[in-house]
This record gives C-alpha cells, structure tokens and sequence, in this order.
C-alpha cells in the first residue's frame, strides 16, 4: 500500500497537520530577523574624518573653525565624509586647501545615538563595501548550509536536522552581538546562514511529506506567509532596537523558546519508510491517526511497506536520467533567479527614496497576499503556468523600473513592491513545485542542491549593485532578462498538481510525456 492511501485514511490535512503548519511557522517568522536585519544596522549616518590632528596646536578654536580648516566642503556646502586637508606639521598657515587625502585616524558621528554595526566598525568611505561583502558571506554561509544539510536531513531525518538548525541560529545569532570586531561577527553570521538553510530544507520537507496532494502548497504557503508577517514585524523591531548588539539578541533569544519541540515536532512517516524503520514509521502514522480523531486498522499497517529495493536513487541519476536532468537543470535556474533579484531587492530596501521602515513594514505586508493568493492560483492554474507567470511578471516590472525617473521615487517604489510581490509568491510556488517534482528518496537532496544554485544568486544579489557604477540600469535590466529566461523556461516542466509524490527515481512521471 502507498503512503498516499494512508494518508487518506488517517486524514490528509486533519488536526495534526494543522499543528504541523504552526510548528513551522514560527520558526520561519524569526528567521526574517536574520536574514534582513542587518539592513537596519548598517544605516548610513553623517561623517567626516576625524581632525584631531589640529589640536596639537592649542589654538582654542571653535568646532566650525577646526572643520573649516581641516575638512574640504562639497559644491552644495555639505562636508566631505571620506577627504581631509593633509594634515601639517609647522604652523596652521602652511595648511594647504588644495591638498587632500583620505581619512587617517578614522572618523567622527557627529550624530548622538546607540551604537551600530556602521558607527562601531567604521563601515564607511572605503571600507563601505564590507556591508555588501558580509551580506555576501552570509548568503555563501546559507549555500554552506544547503551543501551540508540537504545530504544531512536525508540521512537523519528532517526533524532531527530542524531541532540543530535552531539550536545553531539561536546560539550563533546571541554570539553575533557578542563580536569583539566585524570579522568574528561575519564569521559567526555566516554559520547563522548554514542553519538557516537547513531549516528551509528540512521545513519544506518534512510538511510537504505529511499531507493529501491537494494540501501541499497550504502547508508550505501558510509557513512562508508568516515569514512576511516576520519582515513586516522587522520593521517594528529594527525601528525600536537601534543598538545593534541588543538588536542581535532580541532577533536570536525567541529561537530558544522552541525547546518543547524536542516532543511535539514529528519525524517523517514517508522518510522513515524510505530508510525500511516500517516499525517507527507506524507509530507515526498512528500518532497522527490518533490526533486527527480517525481510525487505523492494524491490517492496513501491515500492508505498508517500504519502496521497493529497484526504487532507490542515487545523486547521479539527477544526471544520468534525462527527465530528472532536465528538471533539476530548469528547477536549478530557477531558484537562482529568485534568489537573485528577490535579495537584491530586499538588500537595498533604503534606495527606493522612502523611509526604510515604512518601505520594509509594506514589503513585508505585501509578501502576505501575495504568497497566500498561491494557495488558490496554483490549484486553480496549477504549477507550472503559476511558476512561469510570476518570473514573467518580476521580469517585466524590472525592465521598467529604470526607464522611471528618479525624480518619481514614488512610482518607482510601487513598481518595487510589485516586483517583490511577485518574486515572493515566485518563492513559495518554487518551493511547492520543487517538493512536489522530485522523488521522495531524493527529494531532500535534490531540494538541497536548487538551494545551493538559490544562494549563489542570494550571494550575488548585494554585489550586482556595483553595476550601477557602470550604468545605474545594468542591474534591473540584469534581474529583468534572468526572470524572463526563468518564467520561459518553466513551460518545458511537467505539471504536479493533484498527483501524489513520487517515491523513486524508476520511471519518469506521467506528467512528463
């Protein structure tokens, strides 16, 4: 007997998978804390060089006078943040203007307030782009991450990989604030990273494999729509905490409160028959038999069984079977472009002309509708057209944002928000899709390496605003044409909706022909 008619006797979306969905949304609202936060913390502030130089001369100057002497000013009056006077040795009159350098002793925040990641690490003038850079080490911590845990979750469960993964984000994440100097903290963001992907993975999982065909994109959807209500809450939280330490510890601690899913998180039915532990796999059915208020006879128990031996998979039939190449190649593509001009929207939330809160507090609202009209379009429209639409749409609206003025910072953010939004319900549908077209015995692994070409895009995605430099429209047009080459390109998947998951990699789906 299948896992599938099982279900359907046990119930495919009873109490117990309803518990299950909220089990997995908290953890997926907290770990938009990590994942954006630092956007926060790394808010550009006034700055100039640091003039102390001019004190040795004790001429009780005023603070202007010093400034007039020590820092050029730009054509609108404003003071240079990253150019000083070279300093001189003889008298103040030696002081050439029209000598300059680059900042020597560091530099002043004439601005009072507590202390951020930009203030205490001098994030500034050349060593600005150490944001972009740590940004880029945490995503390369998340492909670490998917490397790892993918191979992982499928070899000890994916209940057992989700239980280490918060216990990494929540310890790591409180180490974070702890960092002496910006490369401990990126080191240990990094690892933060790693646990992040590995709850994704494991998430993704473990819901789509307890529930009906039908219900698939509910569980996962639900659990995504609560990571936008966590964006939404970052801007709460980033806007109260400015101190960027308290700030760590405020988005970490939270994770620790989710100790009592030690016995309330369950273990995969399907994997555990996948790994022939019929025995386990049983008590987990009547678990949740038990829960939903349904019935199992012990006779129809004994007629489940695991795959078949010739069922097996091998990480090189992703290659070696021409389906499962074409659909891991495709599926691959992808999740980088979501990852790509998703982040690189997310990253640069402050450069759309709006107060940033105000802009993080309405893309997070905007994720809620849009991830949850999935849970009905893709019913209605199925997979594969819902994938395709969203790339289409994203793609379209990022070759128009740059032909907008910058004098029109309103319609340019509207046009963002809707970029985003479609990217976000992108995500969710690429997450059902790819839970769905991957067989069960390589699913986690298949799952792992799409996230792996997602965080290669995730690790770009604060870099490719150096474009700009060249051309400000280099990167819309950039994210543009991938999206469309994604939304295209999704018409040569099959199409899963209504179809139970398929358990090895033995024959090619029906959907393929």
């Amino acid at each position: 007997m299948e896992f599938g008619d099982i279900l359907k006797v046990i119930g495919e979306f009873g109490w117990f998978q309803k518990r299950l969905v909220l089990l997995l949304c908290i953890p997926n609202f907290l770990t938009a804390f990590h994942l954006f936060g630092q956007v926060f913390i790394v808010m550009d502030v006034p700055h100039y060089c640091n003039m102390s130089w001019i004190r040795k001369f004790d001429l009780n100057l005023t603070g202007e006078q010093e400034l007039n002497l020590t820092i050029p000013r730009k054509p609108d009056g404003s003071l240079e943040e990253c150019r000083m006077y070279t300093p001189v040795q003889g008298s103040l009159q030696s002081i050439r203007f029209n000598a300059t350098e680059e900042c020597q002793d560091g530099w002043v925040y004439p601005e009072e307030g507590p202390p951020t990641l930009l203030t205490e690490f001098n994030l500034v003038c050349e060593r600005k782009n150490l944001n972009d850079i740590s940004q880029s080490i945490f995503m390369a911590g998340v492909l670490v991450g998917a490397l790892i845990f993918g191979p992982l979750s499928d070899r000890i469960g994916s209940r057992n990989t989700i239980l280490l993964t918060l216990l990494m984000m929540g310890s790591f994440g409180l180490g974070a604030g702890l960092a002496p100097n910006l490369y401990v903290y990126i080191a240990l963001r990094s690892i933060v990273g790693a646990a992040f992907a590995g709850i994704s993975i494991s998430m993704t999982a473990l819901g789509s494999e307890w529930v009906g065909a039908s219900y698939r994109p509910v569980i996962l959807i639900v659990a995504h729509c609560c990571n936008a209500v966590g964006q939404a809450a970052l801007a709460g939280l980033a806007y109260s905490v400015r101190d960027w330490r308290h700030y760590q510890f405020a988005g970490s601690a939270p994770v620790f409160g989710l100790f009592f899913y030690i016995w309330v998180l369950p273990s995969s039915a399907r994997w555990l028959l996948t790994r022939g532990k019929t025995e386990e796999a049983k008590k987990e059915i009547q678990r949740a038999a038990s829960v939903n208020k349904r019935s199992i006879s012990e006779d129809l128990l004994k007629q489940l069984a695991p795959p078949k031996k010739g069922g097996s998979g091998s990480t090189l039939d992703l290659f070696k079977k021409p389906y499962l190449r074409k659909i891991t190649l495709i599926m691959a593509w992808v999740w980088f472009v979501d990852s790509l001009v998703y982040y690189g929207m997310s990253f640069h939330v402050g450069n759309f002309g709006l107060d940033i809160y105000m802009t993080q507090l309405v893309f997070g609202a905007i994720e809620i509708p849009a991830r949850a009209s999935c849970i009905f379009l893709l019913e209605w429209m199925g997979r594969k057209k819902c994938q395709a639409g969203w790339l289409l749409l994203s793609g379209v609206v990022c070759m128009i944002i740059p032909a907008i003025p910058k004098t029109l910072p309103i319609i340019m953010t509207v046009l963002a928000v809707i970029g985003k939004a479609a990217l976000s319900a992108s995500f969710s549908t690429t997450y059902v899709f790819s839970a769905e077209v991957f067989p069960t015995v390589l699913r986690q692994t298949c799952l792992g390496l799409c996230s792996i070409s997602a965080r290669i895009g995730g690790i770009l995605a604060p870099l490719v605003g150096l474009l700009d430099e060249i051309h400000p429209a280099i990167s819309m047009v950039l994210f543009g044409a991938m999206a469309l080459a994604g939304g295209i390109l999704c018409f040569f998947l099959p199409e899963t909706r209504n179809r139970d998951l398929q358990d090895d990699t033995a024959a090619s789906p029906s959907s393929q022909r």
